[in-house]
């Protein structure tokens, strides 16, 4: 059976995907970490269809180092949450490690994000395999992969635990009799890792989702705690292939796009800041350069592999304009990818179901249903 039209994430942190994007902004590098900036991007994303956006981040600030541009960035979810204020349809998903950071503060960060936002929040699960992030938080540095990987999975469980310890009614609100919470919904959720333990409950109230949108790289958590898999892939048939194996309900190709404008065409343009910074890209990670035109084929082609992709424009006040007026107008003549509806949730959007609290007894039998599967 046909795979239902794709759905469309783009990523707007910085100006770009190009290190050197910024030598290109129709804006001044000041004007990087203002408001307006970051309102007028998230403004063109909505109103073009895109479903998603997300926000990279790090403690460490982009470009530390290497000289290849502006090196100071607001922190995601920060930006995420002026970003949910500011729009009224677009999913909004920051980058967030757990690597370093208190697994309890995040799960507090993303659930009051997913109330600022009446529940259209993600969160792209990151890592912090720079050894200066530890010296950043003044923690131990975590070594290799595995202890990496650990980290993230002990940090997800520990956030998805804190999200599920208030049940759905536990807030009563009841001005007559003078109680605001039935304390018998709320759960310790005891979490014991091999790093650190906590006891809970949370300090904010279930999210409007029950569980904000998880996104992740495969791999790197376990799927059964994932919603959307971020899949690479050097051709559509390859990324299809990581989808199946990545084993989450959705799967989102990876996708670099350098596109003709009208002045230049993309060869051009990458020629220009390859003269100030290499365009690296990771060895499985699709990359399209060239006509709109080109890209709708190959989203097209893309939708009978995977669920959705997400975009990393070369520069976002070049590319993301094209994308706005060739490219995903096209996609929705042809039926090829969806525009999120609006007054929904991004769970609704992505037509995943919402899920129970795991301490209700219908949401402690799906959680066992989900780790087996």
């Amino acid at each position: 059976m046909p795979r239902p039209a794709l759905h469309l994430a783009v990523e707007i942190d910085g100006d770009g995907a190009h290190p050197a994007a910024w030598r290109r902004a129709a804006h001044s590098p000041g004007e990087l970490l203002t408001p307006r900036r970051l309102a007028r991007v998230a403004a063109v994303a909505e109103n073009a269809g895109f479903t998603l956006v997300t926000l990279e981040d790090s403690i460490l600030p982009p470009g530390a180092g290497n000289g290849s541009g502006p090196v100071g960035r607001i922190g995601a979810v920060e930006r995420a949450a002026f970003v949910a204020a500011s729009t009224s349809v677009l999913g909004v998903a920051p980058v967030v490690a757990t690597t370093y950071a208190e697994p309890f503060h995040v799960s507090s960060q993303l659930a009051s994000l997913d109330h600022v936002s009446a529940g259209r929040a993600g969160w792209v699960v990151g890592v912090e395999e720079d050894p200066a992030a530890a010296r950043a938080w003044g923690r131990p540095v975590v070594e290799g992969a595995d202890a990496l990987a650990r980290e993230a999975r002990d940090g997800l469980r520990v956030v998805r635990d804190l999200w599920d310890s208030w049940e759905d009614d536990a807030v009563i609100r009841s001005v007559a009799t003078s109680r605001y919470l039935d304390r018998s919904r709320l759960h310790a959720i005891d979490f014991a890792g091999e790093t650190y333990s906590v006891k809970g409950p949370s300090i904010v109230p279930r999210p409007p989702q029950g569980r904000p949108v998880v996104l992740a790289r495969p791999g790197l958590v376990p799927a059964s705690l994932v919603d959307v898999a971020l899949v690479g892939g050097a051709t559509p048939a390859e990324a299809g292939g990581a989808a199946g194996d990545a084993g989450a309900p959705l799967a989102f190709a990876e996708l670099e796009v350098a596109l003709d404008t009208p002045g230049e065409t993309a060869r051009e343009r990458i020629a220009h800041l390859e003269r100030y910074s290499p365009w690296e890209s990771g060895p499985d990670r699709l990359r399209y350069t060239g006509p709109a035109a080109g890209l709708v084929d190959l989203l097209a082609e893309l939708g009978g592999h995977v669920d959705g992709v997400r975009l990393r424009p070369l520069v976002l006040d070049e590319d993301l304009a094209v994308l706005s007026r060739l490219v995903l107008p096209e996609l929705f003549v042809r039926r090829i990818a969806v525009r999120p509806l609006p007054g929904t949730t991004l769970r609704a959007s992505l037509g995943l179901p919402r899920p129970l609290s795991r301490f209700t007894t219908d949401g402690a039998a799906a959680l066992v249903r989900e780790e087996t599967r």
